[in-house]
């Protein structure tokens, strides 16, 4: 019998824990955002000129009414990230973040393409976002990855751009291709000569699918895109042969919770399918997708699935392992990694008798 049913949240900031879907231009210090406003003339951009009045206006997210409006609230962050310093110092900080929370490993994506407005070059871009995550892994001691991310709204000739860039930067942080934006009337497969190339060139690749539309997206992400990785998922369910799939081929799943919510993805956490996807053998990952627009952490997402989505303590404890297991890291340091991180589990669990994973 387990000494207690429920961890606290400071239990599980303690645990060891991997992010593998995280946006960067989501994921600023609100006292960021408003600086580097302040310092390139941009103020007027925002919806409020304080911190306390930002804390407001997005607290409107949780009332976004599609993903389409979700993603509208980028509006305010892209503006401030077109210099070399803002975009560094942004990732620096993100990672510095993840770092205090115990991520170990932190997987940021972006699409560089939305950051050249005043001039800067994708190459520029990408050396100094790639410079921020270099310089917090060396104060922090985290590990990082960087995914390229093509947009589906925009044309494949961008999309290819982005993929000849995550090629070139293939072995100097950038870890995966992927494609993101909203999903209605953008489906995968017009994207199919990005991912070609990303693909033959031994990149790792994930897709955004099934978090607005059905599961006809990510059969698309599957066969015709070759995803490794699922971003999202939410609507996996809906198609039982297809879920069998991937419950068969171990395919991961990015779920994030908390945006999956604020989208009208689900209607709550409680309606959530992921505990399905657990019960089922679903390789599900835990991520905050946009740590500012969802006012998240991994470890409040962690304790939202853990409270409101029924997880057990031992289905919550491998949930986190397959963080690790399916980080697009070599495979050698992958298993040095885990290996690590599940005797530390072990320890911290150890007032814990962990119940077998059908209870």
């Amino acid at each position: 019998m387990e000494v207690s049913t429920t961890l606290s949240r400071d239990a599980i900031l303690a645990w060891p824990k991997a992010e593998l879907h995280c946006h960067l231009d989501g994921s600023l210090r609100l006292t960021t955002l408003l600086e580097l406003a302040r310092r390139q003339g941009k103020v007027g951009l925002l919806p409020a000129d304080s911190v306390e009045g930002l804390e407001d206006v997005l607290r409107q997210v949780d009332t976004s009414d599609s993903l389409e409006a979700y993603l509208a609230w980028f509006r305010y962050t892209v503006p401030v990230m077109q210099t070399r310093e803002a975009l560094r110092r942004i990732a620096y900080e993100l990672a510095e973040d993840a770092a205090r929370e115990n991520v170990r490993y932190l997987e940021v994506r972006y699409a560089p393409v939305l950051h050249v407005e005043e001039g800067l070059t994708l190459e520029q871009v990408n050396d100094a976002v790639l410079d921020g995550l270099r310089a917090a892994e060396r104060d922090f001691g985290i590990r990082t990855g960087l995914i390229l991310c093509g947009l589906r709204h925009a044309s494949e000739a961008l999309s290819l751009r982005t993929a000849e860039l995550a090629v070139a930067y293939r072995k100097r942080g950038v870890v995966a291709f992927d494609l993101a934006g909203g999903e209605a009337g953008h489906p995968p497969k017009h994207h199919l000569h990005a991912f070609y190339l990303a693909r033959n060139h031994l990149l790792n690749l994930t897709v955004h699918a099934g978090e607005s539309w059905g599961p006809d997206s990510i059969h698309q992400a599957l066969f015709y895109c070759g995803a490794h990785r699922i971003g999202h998922g939410v609507t996996l369910y809906q198609d039982p042969d297809l879920l069998q799939y991937v419950v068969d081929h171990q395919i991961p799943l990015e779920v994030c919770p908390t945006s999956n919510v604020q989208t009208k993805a689900v209607a709550d956490y409680a309606a959530h399918p992921l505990r399905l996807y657990v019960e089922r053998a679903v390789p599900v990952t835990i991520n905050t997708d946009n740590r500012l627009f969802s006012r998240t952490s991994m470890t409040d997402e962690l304790w939202r699935v853990h409270r409101s989505c029924g997880l057990s303590v031992s289905r919550l404890r491998e949930v986190v392992l397959n963080g690790f297991r399916h980080a697009f890291l070599h495979w050698e340091e992958k298993q040095e990694l885990l290996r690590d991180v599940e005797a530390e589990l072990d320890r911290l669990l150890a007032g814990f008798s962990q119940p077998s994973p059908a209870s």
